[in-house]
């Protein structure tokens, strides 16, 4: 049975129950499944080091074609990992750094 948008699911967690919103779990598991992946956490690092990058930049930094640079830059942009800026006819990428804090703190909370 496929839940609701709204709804929350309780985890048990031995001594303690933790309640999750069922949305912001499934985002969490978009973002896990996109970074979980090489190439793709090659990218995050080196946007995390540079701030913002073009696909150009970006493709030549880790010597790819540039339709695979596109392709993982669109799963991430999907996930909500990466974020876009235009200036003109050049698309900046750069890391959601908001979404990044909202899923770390998911994790920190699932683990406890």
């Amino acid at each position: 049975m496929r839940k609701q948008k709204n709804e929350t699911v309780m985890l048990d967690r031995g001594n303690r129950s933790v309640e999750l919103d069922y949305s912001e779990l499934r985002r969490a598991v978009l973002v896990l499944r996109a970074v979980n992946h090489k190439l793709r956490q090659s990218i995050v690092d080196l946007l995390e080091e540079h701030q913002r990058m073009t696909v150009t930049e970006i493709y030549i930094k880790l010597r790819l074609e540039q339709s695979v640079a596109s392709q993982h830059l669109a799963i991430l942009r999907k996930a909500g990992v990466v974020i876009t800026d235009r200036e003109g006819k050049f698309i900046y990428y750069g890391l959601n750094q908001d979404r990044l804090a909202q899923i770390s703190r998911l994790i920190e909370e699932l683990a406890q």
